[in-house]
C-alpha cells in the first residue's frame, strides 16, 4: 500500500511539473508569430477592384424621353454634361450642351457668363444651332439619310448630333468619304459614335435656317 501511495504521488508530481513546464505566461511583446502563420500578401488585393479604363468607359444611361425632338436634345445634353446648365469643361466648353465660344458668337451670343446663368438662353441656342446645321447640311441629309456607313444607318438626327460634336464641315467630310474621315474629340467621342448613338430621332419640327441667330 505504501509503495502504491508513493507511486501515485510520484506520478502526480510528474504531471504537475510537466504542466507548468508546457505552459508559461507570456508578457506582451515577449512572443513572436511563427513564419508559417504570418500574412505576407497585400490584403487589398482581396477587395473587388475595377480597372480605371473600365470606369471611364462605363456610361450612365439617360432617362428615355421618347424619339421626338425633346428626347433627342435631352439625350444629347446628358452625354455632353449630364444635363447641367452651369458646367464648364476642361477645354472651356460651356453649359448643358457644351458650346464653344466661337459657335456662340456665330449665333450672336457674346456674354458667356450670362449664357451660363440663363437656362432658357441655352435651350434657345441649341435649337438655333440645330436649325443652322440643318441648313448647312441640307444636301447631305437628303443624300445620305437611309444609307449605311460602317454598319450604321444614317439618319438626320445622327448627322445633326455629329455636327454638334465636330462641326458641320467635318460631318460633310465624314459622309462624303463614307466614314474614312472620322473625327474624334479630346474625350474620345467620334462622329461615327454620335451617328449611331443619336440616330433615329424625329426632329423634323425644327426648320432649317440660314445664318440662324438666337
Amino acid at each position: 500500500m505504501r509503495r502504491w501511495i508513493g507511486f501515485v504521488l510520484h506520478l502526480a508530481m510528474i504531471v504537475v511539473l510537466t504542466s507548468f513546464g508546457s505552459y508559461t505566461i507570456m508578457k506582451e511583446g515577449d512572443y513572436e508569430i511563427p513564419e508559417s502563420l504570418k500574412v505576407t500578401d497585400n490584403l487589398e488585393l482581396f477587395a473587388p477592384q475595377v480597372a480605371e479604363e473600365a470606369v471611364e468607359e462605363k456610361e450612365v444611361t439617360p432617362p428615355f424621353l421618347g424619339k421626338a425632338y425633346n428626347g433627342f436634345k435631352e439625350a444629347l445634353a446628358f452625354k455632353e454634361s449630364q444635363g447641367r446648365y452651369h458646367v464648364v469643361n476642361t477645354l472651356g466648353y460651356l453649359g448643358k450642351y457644351q458650346f464653344g465660344s466661337s459657335t456662340l458668337h456665330l449665333m450672336g451670343i457674346r456674354d458667356t457668363d450670362a449664357f451660363l446663368d440663363n437656362a432658357e438662353l441655352q435651350e434657345k441656342a441649341f435649337e438655333t444651332n440645330i436649325a443652322r446645321n440643318k441648313w448647312i447640311l441640307r444636301r447631305d441629309i437628303k443624300r445620305f439619310t437611309g444609307k449605311k456607313i460602317g454598319g450604321v444607318e444614317i439618319t438626320e438626327s445622327g448627322i445633326l448630333a455629329a455636327a454638334h460634336l465636330a462641326g458641320a464641315g467635318n460631318v460633310k467630310k465624314y459622309l462624303r468619304s463614307y466614314g474614312q474621315n472620322d473625327v474624334t474629340d479630346a474625350y474620345g467621342s467620334s462622329i461615327s459614335y454620335y451617328m449611331r448613338k443619336f440616330g433615329g430621332y424625329d426632329i423634323s419640327n425644327i426648320e432649317q435656317k440660314k445664318n440662324a441667330k438666337v
